[in-house]
């Protein structure tokens, strides 16, 4: 009578939890975040941003290279009146009638080491004057100069310092929104993970206090139990029909959410892996700190922060005391009524210019720039330098946590695998008559905690590894960098 009454509990549990395996999927957590990387809102955001640095990036690129543009007015036809000025004084209203079209092409190159700028042009411009038949032409064949800032702030060559940091920077923090994908997903797997264990331990809760309720009414006919423990496990059975409902409700909402975050189309039902433990998955802390430091987007933002709060000092002396610009240039030029001409003998042309700025009076204006620049970057290098001991110390706390997750694994692991034995055997003590309704109940409500507890601590665990990835963006399953194509 014994074993056929465990079979019996048995197949019911079998039953609770098994399922028509038609329109349904079965997701591991590792497929899930793939899934989320590939399909979800947070991974296209992701690439965008992605996309759009690298664009910046050479848009920035481009200024080191040489330009060439050209330009032009094709036509410049003009028929107005315009005044003109007459020496007794008066104005005089002419007619104009002309086409004034021009044609340049110039090329230049930034010199990054002294902000200099080289440059060359050459030019053509036909002049047409419609109202007395006259066609004039005027070009510069070849021209060269040369603008040479002086004792001014170099935007290039901070620029080439800063630039690619920030390129750097969104390189990496790319691969930490893919992790903290991972990380979300996480959540959501286990929401949904848990609701699939509390629906199947409600609904085997169900079957079998439906089942030993029709032992005790067997046992309460035959005078062997009081009419009290009846109304308890009638009790009993509906508080199981109720945590059942509970269940179904959460188990539906947590999959929609989870199916909403990854991308899932579609009804198909989602049944999921428990994740195993990795045991064998060993972190160091100083590997971990190590690996974080050459990593993370914060670690490569701790260097670029110094370096734009130096840039902003030079830049405020620079703008400070005597401001110059150097300007020559060299080539020719011509003039003659047809095209071939204008090109035949032109006459040399040469420039050079020297433009000053000195303040002579600013009431201080200069030197307070200057401080206050020079303030910020003090206060930005003691502000890197709490950023990176609460860097530092998010990590070990992390490390730290991760291994007590692992050890707590395995105690969760044992004290599931003795409670659904004591469960089992309480089960049966009260089949036989050898157990009273109390301690079954007590032994139901072990089991449960046991189970959910256990998959509370999977989910801590798995949360805390993949936490641990984001924050050191390595691998430590295959003990390599995390990468993204």
């Amino acid at each position: 009578m014994r074993f056929i009454l465990l079979f019996l509990f048995l197949s019911c549990t079998a039953r609770a939890m098994g399922n028509d395996s038609q329109d349904t999927i079965k997701l591991t957590l590792p497929q899930a975040i793939e899934m989320a990387k590939a399909n979800s809102i947070a991974a296209k955001q992701a690439i965008t941003v992605k996309e759009t640095k690298y664009w910046e990036f050479r848009t920035f690129k481009s200024n080191y290279q040489p330009q060439l543009a050209l330009s032009g007015i094709l036509p410049g036809y003009n028929k107005t009146y315009s005044q003109v000025l007459q020496p007794n004084g008066t104005i005089v209203f002419q007619p104009i009638h002309n086409d004034n079209s021009s044609l340049t092409l110039n090329f230049s190159q930034t010199i990054t080491s002294t902000g200099a700028t080289i440059y060359g042009t050459t030019q053509l411009q036909r002049f047409d004057d419609f109202d007395r038949n006259n066609v004039l032409y005027n070009s510069i064949p070849y021209g060269i100069g040369f603008t040479q800032p002086l004792f001014q702030f170099n935007n290039l060559k901070w620029d080439k310092k800063i630039e690619p940091l920030k390129f750097n920077e969104s390189k990496q923090a790319y691969i930490e929104a893919q992790e903290q994908i991972a990380v979300t997903v996480n959540g959501y797997f286990f929401d949904l993970l848990l609701a699939q264990v509390n629906l199947n331990i409600a609904n085997t809760n169900l079957d079998n206090t439906h089942k030993i309720l029709k032992v005790a009414n067997t046992k309460f006919e035959l005078g062997k139990i009081a009419r009290n423990e009846i109304l308890q496990l009638q009790l009993e059975e509906l508080n199981a029909r109720k945590s059942a409902g509970t269940a179904k409700r959460d188990m539906e909402i947590a999959t929609l959410n989870l199916r909403s975050y990854i991308g899932m189309e579609g009804d198909v039902r989602i049944t999921l892996a428990i994740p195993a433990v990795a045991s064998q998955m060993n972190v160091a802390t100083n590997k971990v700190l190590a690996e974080a430091f050459e990593n993370r987007s914060d670690a490569i933002a701790f260097g670029r922060r110094l370096a734009e709060a130096k840039r902003d000092v030079a830049k405020a002396k620079g703008q400070n005391g005597l401001n110059a610009t150097l300007n020559a240039n060299l080539g020719f030029s011509n003039t003659a009524g047809n095209i071939p001409d204008v090109y035949r003998s032109p006459k040399s042309q040469q420039s050079v210019q020297l433009q000053l700025t000195v303040p002579v009076l600013d009431w201080g204006r200069s030197r307070s720039r200057t401080k206050t620049a020079q303030a910020s970057e003090q206060f930005t290098a003691y502000a890197v330098e709490q950023d990176k001991q609460t860097f530092k110390q998010q990590i070990v706390t992390q490390v730290t946590l991760f291994n007590m997750m692992k050890e707590q694994m395995v105690l969760t692991a044992n004290a599931e695998q003795i409670a659904s034995e004591k469960y089992q055997i309480a089960r049966e003590r009260y089949v036989l008559g050898d157990l009273s309704i109390t301690e079954l109940s007590i032994a139901f409500q072990e089991n449960d905690r046991a189970k959910r507890d256990y998959v509370g601590s999977l989910r801590d665990f798995w949360g805390a590894y993949y936490q641990l990835r984001y924050l050191s963006l390595y691998d430590f399953e295959k003990n390599k960098k995390i990468t993204y194509n």
